[in-house]
């Protein structure tokens, strides 16, 4: 099957080359080519490149493959939290999936549409080849947003994104923000009402019959860390949707309100470890991040006020609640937008990691804290980079003038 695919594909090649029928669509036919066979083109010169067979689609497949665990236990917990909602304390297991998988599928396809659909066309008038950056980005989008987001906020926000943010400054490998950051930024200011409060992170109505019920009396949507910013106390009871006490269990788990792939800090720590076992992810600034957050936590417990009430709540329940782990794990470790010489990488992972806890904390009015973190962190990536590139040359020079 593969092979007839593969020789389809070479015999219809010559009519998307210059001078064929479809030229003008040269660059879809390659990257439909490119994604789904190995490139046999190489480079003219000898003895100056060296090559291995980790491209670009390979990486970008491998993040795909560690943001499915979180991607498949969020599915799970949106419908989870729904039949919570109208009073089935323990639901069936497929019920609840197949609940999660109708809610959230539409997203991730109506990103992809999109973004990719941007990028063809991009690609086409520049005459670029189409790259596999937003592979990843158009899984990211949905996960980092709220299951009750409209879909058509998704589609307008992956266009902006993608046109201003990436393609603007020359597409894939050249963007300074992250593109999923900047959709929810871009979402967040514009729709405040649709990312944030206590009716947007559980799904609230019924799909082709399943989780169809009327909402229990107790029943409440808000995120834990939504609880502990308005609870202006230094103990914030901290809650299920049906008034149980959650634990740090509970908590790292995450069969908890929130958005859709960033509940679960024990499945976004088994992306990590993919991403980490196949050298793609930066173990430096994954590391940094939370070493980053936890020190700002535990400042911010050591010295605790009621004016704060997240200052109440200690190092690991920060860790492991709201999108930190998510964004320490996927977001920071983006090797475009982040630093990139060693040193680099610890500054500018602990600056995210603190900022996010620092902006939770003192903000009430924003109870999250590491979607602005990792954007600030991008924006002086390029800075910390060349603060140690220069101390490194300063450092040489006084060597050798020894």
């Amino acid at each position: 099957m593969k092979r007839s695919l593969k020789n389809y594909f070479d015999k219809i090649k010559p009519q998307f080359r210059p001078g064929g029928k479809f030229q003008k669509f040269q660059s879809v036919f390659d990257g439909f080519d490119s994604f789904l066979f190995t490139p046999n083109t190489t480079s003219q010169r000898i003895g100056v490149h060296i090559h291995d067979n980790n491209d670009s689609k390979r990486t970008m497949i491998i993040v795909v493959l560690a943001l499915i665990p979180a991607l498949l236990f969020g599915m799970y917990n949106v419908g989870y939290q729904r039949y919570l909602s109208i009073g089935t304390p323990e639901p069936a297991f497929f019920d609840a999936f197949l609940y999660g998988l109708l809610a959230v599928l539409p997203k991730i396809v109506v990103a992809y549409v999109v973004g990719l659909g941007i990028e063809f066309i991009s690609a086409q008038i520049r005459h670029h080849e189409i790259q596999e950056g937003f592979l990843v980005s158009g899984i990211l989008i949905p996960m980092i947003c709220p299951i009750e987001t409209p879909v058509w906020m998704i589609a307008v926000a992956t266009a902006f994104s993608v046109i201003f943010v990436k393609e603007v400054f020359g597409g894939t490998g050249m963007n300074i923000f992250n593109v999923a950051l900047m959709t929810r930024a871009f979402l967040f200011f514009a729709y405040p009402s649709k990312m944030s409060g206590d009716s947007v992170f559980v799904a609230s109505d019924s799909i082709f019959g399943l989780g169809s019920g009327q909402l229990v009396d107790s029943f409440t949507g808000a995120t834990p860390l939504g609880q502990i910013a308005t609870s202006g106390s230094l103990t914030p009871a901290v809650t299920g949707i049906t008034g149980n006490e959650l634990s740090l269990w509970d908590m790292f788990l995450g069969l908890i309100p929130g958005s859709i792939g960033e509940t679960s800090t024990l499945f976004i720590l088994l992306g990590g470890l993919i991403l980490l076992f196949t050298g793609i992810a930066s173990w430096r600034i994954m590391l940094s991040v939370f070493v980053g957050g936890f020190v700002m936590a535990f400042i911010a417990n050591t010295f605790p006020s009621a004016t704060y009430p997240g200052s109440a709540i200690s190092p690991l329940e920060h860790i492991c609640l709201g999108g930190f782990a998510f964004a320490a794990v996927f977001m920071a470790t983006d090797p475009v937008t982040a630093a990139h010489t060693n040193i680099g990488k610890y500054i500018y992972g602990f600056l995210v990691g603190a900022l996010a806890i620092l902006i939770r904390i003192y903000n009430s009015g924003y109870p999250e804290g590491a979607m602005l973190a990792v954007l600030f962190g991008n924006a002086f990536a390029p800075l910390i980079d060349y603060c140690v590139i220069e101390s490194n040359i300063r450092r040489r020079m006084r060597r050798a003038k020894r």
